[in-house]
């Protein structure tokens, strides 16, 4: 397909004009005009780029691109030799943040309702951008510890964090990610448990002291699923080679 068409088609499939984000949302690197491959990943990481590369891709479609804002806006060191390695191979880099945190069957918060094996999950109501936190009933309570280890083995690797709560879990609010600010506007809701990607140190008291359960289940290991289901679903709509590729990640 061609690269305007792909960027059309993603632009309307993700709202992406709707959503006040910390970075553009679409093409931030120009490449050929032809896509057939595709690659897919979390960070555009050299690790990322290099490994793509070695595909002979003709895009990267990524959760993390490049130029947030408050960055410094020189192009040098890391950042330039990331920019001269697509600019070079003339690959085109496609980024898609909050955009894609929220999309309601491909985005990440919908993954990891799928991954966990969550049903009939809703937005949380009153918080910006819709769909940045969901919420869902437990069809059985559990306890804070149960929850994550069905965090753990859901995505195979020990969650970062566990606050642990006294009574049992009914309610779980998510954020994929860096969500941990929502804790207490989901305290407000009425929520047992929240899960994000990562912790602060104000999170912890924020917990202990509204009685909710906080686990942080890894900011790359909770934003794994949305690009990928993603490069799938392109994948399958107009024919591209697709790859995903994870690189390893602790945070």
């Amino acid at each position: 397909m061609q690269r305007y068409q792909l960027q059309q088609y993603l632009a309307e499939l993700l709202q992406v004009d709707t959503i006040k984000d910390y970075c553009p949302n679409g093409l931030q690197v120009e490449g050929r005009a032809e896509i057939k491959t595709l690659v897919t990943g979390v960070t555009a990481n050299q690790a990322l780029l290099d490994q793509a590369l070695a595909l002979n891709a003709d895009a990267v479609l990524v959760h993390h691109g490049y130029f947030w804002k408050n960055e410094p806006e020189v192009i040098t060191g890391m950042k330039k030799r990331r920019l001269q390695s697509l600019l070079q191979a003339d690959v085109n880099l496609f980024a898609y943040h909050l955009p894609l945190d929220v999309h309601a069957t491909l985005g990440n918060n919908a993954q990891l309702a799928q991954v966990l094996g969550w049903q009939d999950s809703y937005q949380v109501a009153g918080i910006s951008p819709a769909g940045v936190v969901m919420g869902c009933d437990l069809t059985a309570p559990l306890s804070s510890v149960a929850l994550a280890e069905h965090l753990s083995e859901a995505l195979q690797r020990p969650v970062t964090a566990c606050i642990e709560r006294a009574a049992p879990i009914q309610r779980v609010a998510w954020c994929t990610g860096g969500g941990q600010g929502f804790i207490d506007a989901v305290a407000a809701a009425g929520f047992d448990a929240f899960i994000s990607g990562e912790i602060s140190e104000q999170t912890t008291h924020s917990a202990r002291e509204q009685g909710l359960a906080y686990i942080a289940a890894g900011h790359h290991a909770t934003e794994r699923y949305g690009v990928q289901a993603l490069g799938k679903h392109l994948a399958a709509q107009f024919g591209l080679r697709h790859h995903f590729i994870d690189i390893d990640n602790p945070a």
